[in-house]
């Protein structure tokens, strides 16, 4: 499902020297402009070529006449280093670090790093942390913002996300609960830091055990009883994962995208019966490997192949040296399923659902 929404964004790449050599007059400019702005915050994020030239953006931010009551956050996101996941990781980091205050209360609230998901993920997952009783600030949270109703009214800022004051008393929270070790970690990392906030890194809560994971983190903070609506929902699961047992087992499967996604797919499709033949994502590091290996080794499955900081174009060639049942991933895979007349089920970004 498309999330085909309009999202504001100032760039300072006005005019060619700009581009070319980023100056701090023209940044000092544009962002003394977008301070006058009716939100509280912006933040700021850098290119390749900012970079590279050596800009300062601390000493810039500090620079500039900040007005009461608005704030400005940056962070470091070059393409040349990680993918989107680092950037967001990083921005999520920043924001803590910035705004996130630790007052010597504690407010009662578990912190959740969602991950790099969607809005309708994350609204699974505050569903389920309200149904166990858990109060919590997600941070980010774009749910009624990016998948903000049609009303017939333009709304430059719809009502949904997470607000200023709720990112400062994330110093105050009991518990972090860090949703996808590549994108959450970093984040949750930073509050524990700065802030002394205890902090778990899970799984996304993609199929059975994942999910169960994330409930069962969820019931060891609030002493509850786990709600038969859960329990309802997972039977439900498990009866169609049955049923279908016939038509899944030992069909393979091909799976692209974000690490964390990745992972969680895969884990989800071994519990269907299935093999996850080729995982690949484009972000770097050998955590990923090294977590697909674990996961082939929990289920006993072999000839399977993971890597990261791959591509499309080598999936494709795998595919052609020993083909597979099915293709799952973003959008962009619908060349590689065309080509190769496999089965195509989006999942991830862009343009997909991991639910």
């Amino acid at each position: 499902m498309p999330h085909l929404e309009y999202m504001n964004a100032c760039h300072t790449a006005m005019v060619l020297k700009v581009v070319v050599l980023f100056t701090e007059c023209y940044s000092l400019d544009i962002l003394k402009i977008r301070l006058w702005h009716p939100q509280a915050i912006i933040a700021v994020h850098t290119t390749c070529l900012s970079e590279t030239i050596g800009d300062d953006l601390t000493s810039i931010i500090q620079d500039i006449s900040i007005p009461e009551g608005k704030y400005m956050i940056h962070t470091n996101t070059p393409s040349y280093k990680g993918s989107h996941v680092t950037g967001f990781s990083n921005m999520v980091a920043s924001f803590i670090s910035y705004l996130s205050v630790k007052s010597g209360k504690k407010n009662g609230k578990v912190a959740i790093i969602p991950g790099f998901t969607n809005p309708g993920d994350m609204r699974e997952m505050k569903k389920i942390a309200t149904a166990m009783g858990v109060k919590y600030t997600m941070l980010p949270d774009t749910s009624a913002v990016m998948d903000s109703p049609m009303t017939g009214k333009f709304e430059m800022y719809p009502k949904g996300g997470t607000t200023v004051e709720e990112i400062i008393e994330l110093g105050d929270s009991e518990l972090t609960l860090a949703l996808g070790k590549a994108a959450s970690e970093s984040g949750a990392e930073t509050l524990e830091k700065k802030c002394k906030v205890p902090y778990k890194v899970l799984p996304l809560p993609i199929g059975i055990a994942n999910t169960d994971e994330y409930i069962m983190a969820l019931q060891s903070y609030s002493k509850q009883e786990i709600p038969y609506m859960i329990e309802e929902e997972r039977g439900q699961l498990v009866d169609i994962l049955i049923d279908i047992h016939q038509y899944t087992y030992n069909k393979k499967v091909a799976i692209f995208g974000d690490p964390d996604t990745v992972l969680g797919l895969a884990e989800f499709v071994l519990e269907m019966g299935m093999i996850p033949k080729y995982l690949v994502t484009g972000t770097p590091g050998d955590a990923f490997g090294a977590a697909a290996n674990e996961l082939f080794n929990k289920f006993g499955v072999t000839d399977c192949k993971a890597k990261a900081a791959g591509d499309l174009f080598e999936l494709h060639q795998w595919i052609k040296e020993e083909g597979v049942d099915l293709l799952i991933g973003g959008t962009h895979g619908k060349y590689i399923a065309r080509a190769e007349d496999i089965p195509f089920v989006r999942a991830g970004f862009p343009y997909g659902q991991t639910r």
